[in-house]
């Protein structure tokens, strides 16, 4: 049965609470499940609606402490009885911003997390997720800086060797065309970088609803991922309930398509690969 890790609940963007997604993923009959919600420390954005605080942390990751006390003890989803439930993984996405580097590295090492998730949602100042009218906007030139610079920074966010999972790869597509010009020594790099760190690309789902219509990456990266090496997750990014396995079929034919025949699970930020 699958596991799905990319997943938030209401302590950043998602709809529903830590227990009533452990409880989907008891009737969908999942193996394990990862939370791991929104922290972004962005000097620019002190009051991101969509991320928890620092502050926040405790009490986040007390909840799903909680949770897994109260599933280990159960076996069973409390409303939903039935067979037993899978394993809770405690996790974060974190965004990779260089300015708050040093801020953040005492943080998460204060804890103790399954996994982490290392995103890029800005580039400088910019927020990847500015809608079509934000980016239209910009001249091309502008466009393809920002690209750029979306590589450069998932090459530090490799570098820096402070995560496990590096999610949706290629994110500036969401919103914005492919750059029109080559970046494909940038592209390397980031991946070489992935591959040196020992990280897990996620082919993330959430993609093929999004105005991209793909997941991210693009399949022409996960081959080149696969060429190097790098361990694959399949992930919903699941912001509701309904989500939590979404396109998983469709994913694990992408997967193999690219070569890959192994997927990974995380426990105290060790991982194992199991059959995909």
């Amino acid at each position: 049965m699958p596991h799905s890790y990319h997943t938030h609940t209401a302590w950043s963007d998602g709809d529903t609470s830590p227990r009533a997604l452990w409880e989907e993923a008891v009737r969908r009959g999942l193996d394990e499940l990862g939370i791991s919600d929104h922290l972004a420390l962005h000097p620019a954005y002190p009051d991101l609606a969509w991320s928890m605080t620092p502050d926040e942390l405790p009490a986040y990751l007390a909840e799903l402490a909680d949770l897994q006390a109260l599933t280990a003890q159960s076996g069973a989803a409390p409303a939903t009885g039935g067979p037993p439930g899978p394993p809770l993984r405690v996790g974060l996405e974190v965004d990779f911003i260089p300015a708050t580097h040093d801020r953040l590295v005492p943080l998460l090492a204060a804890h103790a997390f399954d996994f982490l998730i290392g995103s890029v949602h800005f580039v400088g100042d910019f927020p990847i997720e500015a809608p079509p009218p934000v980016w239209q906007t910009l001249s091309e030139p502008a466009r393809n800086e920002i690209w750029r610079g979306y590589w450069q920074a998932i090459r530090g966010l490799a570098e820096s060797r402070m995560f496990d999972i590096v999610g949706h790869l290629d994110y500036p597509k969401k919103f914005t065309p492919p750059p029109t010009v080559d970046l494909r020594h940038e592209i390397a790099a980031a991946l070489d970088a992935i591959a040196a760190a020992g990280l897990v690309l996620e082919l993330n789902t959430n993609g093929w609803d999004s105005p991209a219509a793909e997941a991210y990456p693009a399949p022409a990266l996960l081959e080149a991922a696969h060429h190097r090496g790098i361990p694959l997750l399949i992930s919903a990014d699941a912001h509701r309930p309904a989500d939590l396995t979404r396109h998983f079929e469709r994913a694990g034919a992408l997967a193999r398509a690219a070569g890959y025949r192994e997927t990974v699970r995380f426990a105290g930020r060790r991982r194992r690969a199991v059959p995909l």
